[in-house]
């Protein structure tokens, strides 16, 4: 058996949840066309047993997009994504523009470079890109010799995964199983509820409001046939609590009734869901309701 953990690592908005869902096969990370959709590092637990070698199971971690920090949450997203880079035993680092054009991609390769830690260089959306600009950004990367293996992929079109998968098997040394072999999570329910609920609050709001929501669960209560789900949605405004409201409560609503039919589905039972907005005047920077909402000091 051999067994690791890799860090999935790079800047706001390049696909690393779209690529922790498609190696699960299963949504275990929220994903939108919004930046700095993650918060926190995410688990996920890819098996297989059927190797001829004993089989190999790979603990991937889906960090925070990695940015120039404006709040205190912003210093806890980076902090959470550069704390995995000598905790890990490979580092998957997903790039979509050359080198040149992002100074978000300098900054992170120069931190990389500092790390002993195996790197593979991931190039993502590879459907969207035309063969010259591949070509630019694969040897932009490949000349700064800090990359074990380069590969490209589209998380999203699901193309060469299973080939990255294999790339980054052969880095694992012999290890024990750390999960069962059916467990594709360690996040407790709980975070995923709250998750969910986060992402459809993204999905239907615009401009600034997303990025200053947190969702708290209240409650979570399994019977046998039906789970009670409790949450709040905080937002740093009054006038965004309207918004998320909307006219005769339609949005939350809406946000609500998407939210309840994701859970049933990942969760195989009925949902009763009920959700609240309230005002946390600037919590992005206030450490009491960082902790309080899970985004505490990094260890």
């Amino acid at each position: 058996m051999r067994s690791g953990f890799v860090a999935i690592v790079g800047r706001p908005n390049v696909g690393k949840s779209t690529l922790l869902n498609a190696i699960l096969g299963e949504k275990i990370a929220i994903t939108t066309e919004k930046p700095q959709t993650t918060r926190n590092t995410i688990r996920g637990i890819y098996t297989d047993l059927n190797a001829e070698d004993g089989g190999v199971q790979i603990i991937f971690i889906d960090t925070p997009g990695i940015h120039k920090p404006k709040n205190k949450l912003g210093n806890f997203m980076t902090e959470a994504a550069l704390g995995t880079f000598n905790e890990v035993d490979v580092i998957l680092y997903l790039v979509d523009e050359e080198l040149e054009r992002s100074p978000q991609d300098r900054y992170i390769s120069g931190l990389l470079e500092d790390t002993d830690t195996p790197r593979i260089l991931v190039i993502n959306k590879v459907d969207e890109l035309d063969p010259e600009k591949f070509r630019r950004i694969y040897d932009e990367y490949g000349s700064t010799g800090i990359f074990q293996r380069m590969i490209g992929i589209s998380a999203l079109k699901n193309t060469r995964v299973d080939e990255l998968l294999d790339t980054v098997s052969g880095f694992m040394a012999e290890g024990p199983m750390y999960f069962p072999e059916d467990q594709v999570s360690e996040e407790p329910m709980r975070f995923i509820a709250s998750e969910i609920i986060r992402e459809k609050v993204l999905l239907y709001m615009q401009d600034e409001v997303p990025h200053g929501v947190a969702v708290e669960i209240e409650a979570f209560e399994e019977e046998d046939d039906l789970v009670r789900i409790s949450a709040v949605i905080y937002c740093e405004k009054k006038s965004h609590k309207g918004m998320i409201i909307g006219k005769g409560g339609r949005k939350l609503k809406g946000i609500g009734k998407s939210a309840r039919e994701e859970m049933e589905a990942f969760l195989g039972t009925k949902v009763f869901l009920e959700t609240w907005v309230k005002v946390r005047e600037n919590w992005r920077d206030s450490d009491f309701a960082l902790s309080q909402f899970g985004y505490g000091r990094q260890k």
